[in-house]
């Protein structure tokens, strides 16, 4: 099984180890599921991670620790050169689904608005924990 973690799943997991996003991350750790992810989306997640409200609560060194974790553990697809098709309300989610796509992975995110895409496989994590066999 393989999944693109949205940004906000990636962070929530920093902020909340106790929660469902984190242990989306153990279960990756351990081999349960191969984790995918591009330039666009490492880039998005070091530029998450400079925000003020994030530095208040996450040290700068342990951010970028996590990126460079996902660098060396997870599949490093190649970013696309043309734009993603438009599919979602904000355009600049496109590429999540562009990478889940061309992956052939499911989409896990907290995001309203990628969830109820009809027809796209998005997950929220404790959907994507369920359907691993192990909900919470």
């Amino acid at each position: 099984m393989r999944a693109v973690l949205d940004v906000n799943v990636l962070i929530s997991a920093l902020l909340a180890p106790a929660g469902s996003s984190a242990a989306i991350l153990l279960h990756w750790l351990r081999g349960a599921f191969d984790l995918v992810v591009n330039a666009d989306l490492l880039a998005e997640l070091t530029a998450a991670l400079r925000y003020p409200k994030l530095l208040a609560r996450i040290a700068p060194g342990d951010g970028a620790a996590f990126v460079d974790l996902l660098k060396r553990e997870a599949l490093v697809a190649e970013s696309t050169a043309l734009p993603p098709p438009a599919r979602s309300r904000d355009p600049r989610d496109d590429y999540l689904l562009a990478l889940a796509a061309a992956a052939n992975a499911v989409l896990v995110s907290w995001d309203r608005d990628l969830l109820d895409l009809p027809g796209v496989p998005v997950q929220s994590p404790p959907q994507f924990l369920e359907s691993m066999g192990t909900g919470e």
